[in-house]
């Protein structure tokens, strides 16, 4: 069953659409030290490789706000900064050349703060973002402690949302995150009924490669699934070109987007007769840069592995010290054990580009 998007407004950030009949975004932040340049560069360019469509830099003092420029010219992807606490910072990044701002309301010290904000955006073609945090709520929402947090979230985010619209400016966006997967859910679902912003869901700080990935998949994944969220962010501990790798598994698997390999591989079990735990590691690993969407499987069984993968474009299934390629269930050829992996690798460039040619 196709997933039915909810409708939200249209808005741009730079040149990439958000909400309306755009298709869902993908967007990461650098952890580099963003004064320095040309690490920042490095990483937001690897991020862009991978398929982020949204670079998020920080921005901690003046130093970071001013490096915008220079970032901006040599990243091809919209650029936004992320802002905490100083507004100052952030009319500095904006006179710099950011393409969005991200600002937590909470911590700006009041509605005074984000109309500096808004009239600086309401000038240019600036984005922002409000993004409340369930640990950065005002101080009235915080006192209200037998509401639920979720229903705080919104309330807080609301707010913020109507200063907007009474200043007459419309091209924004709203996350209300949560480490909590539940409270993030409620959250989102809630806020989707009040308005018709567009969305960025995500569930904030949400810990390590294995953990941060199963908390996102629940959270984005099931709010997806329902039809909510223009764009989002997997928040990892871990490298950020890993985020992006995860958020295209999540699109992958909700038939949201179609982009890179979908890696189909079997789990071992005792009839297992080949590595397949280093051969599917090097396989992911040597096809991480594909960005042709297609299906590649690595079974462990020479007797029900084509079957099992008959849908996968191409595949390889291990058996005694060998193995068969196969292209959509059907066997191919047979192949050493040794070079099951490079076969597999050279096949999928070949297809790779044969659907180039034919794109």
């Amino acid at each position: 069953m196709r997933i039915q998007r909810k409708r939200t407004r249209g808005i741009h950030v730079g040149d990439v659409a958000i909400g309306g009949d755009a298709p869902v975004a993908v967007q990461s932040m650098t952890n580099t030290d963003t004064r320095d340049v040309p690490s920042t560069v490095a990483q937001a360019r690897e991020l862009v490789a991978a398929g982020c469509e949204l670079v998020r830099v920080a921005v901690p003092d003046r130093q970071a706000a001013e490096a915008i420029s220079s970032i901006r010219e040599q990243v091809p992807a919209p650029i936004i900064a992320d802002i905490h606490f100083d507004v100052r910072l952030a009319l500095l990044a904006a006179d710099h050349g950011a393409h969005g701002i991200r600002i937590n309301p909470g911590n700006l010290g009041g509605r005074g703060q984000l109309k500096k904000i808004v009239d600086r955006a309401s000038e240019g073609e600036l984005a922002l973002r409000i993004g409340v945090n369930a640990g950065s709520l005002e101080k009235d929402l915080l006192a209200q402690r037998d509401r639920p947090w979720a229903e705080r979230m919104v309330e807080s985010a609301l707010r913020y949302a109507e200063d907007l619209e009474d200043r007459g400016f419309v091209n924004y966006k709203i996350s209300i995150k949560s480490s909590d997967v539940p409270t993030t859910l409620d959250a989102y679902r809630l806020l989707s009924e009040k308005t018709d912003a567009p969305l960025h869901v995500g569930v904030t700080e949400a810990g390590t490669l294995m953990d941060g990935t199963v908390k996102s998949a629940l959270g984005i994944g099931m709010l997806l699934s329902e039809g909510i969220g223009d764009t989002f962010r997997v928040s990892l501990t871990a490298p950020p070109v890993m985020e992006i790798r995860a958020a295209y598994a999540i699109l992958r698997a909700l038939k949201i987007r179609e982009r890179g390999v979908e890696l189909i591989s079997c789990p071992t079990c005792g009839r297992c007769e080949v590595d397949l735990i280093s051969i599917v590691d090097q396989v992911e690993k040597q096809l991480a840069h594909v960005v042709t969407p297609m299906k590649i499987a690595v079974m462990g069984c020479v007797v029900n592995g084509p079957g099992e993968a008959r849908e996968a474009d191409i595949g390889i299934a291990g058996g005694r010290g060998k193995g068969i390629l196969f292209r959509r269930g059907e066997p191919v050829k047979k192949v050493k054990e040794s070079e099951l992996v490079k076969t597999l690798i050279s096949e999928v460039e070949a297809l790779e580009k044969e659907r180039s040619r034919t794109a």
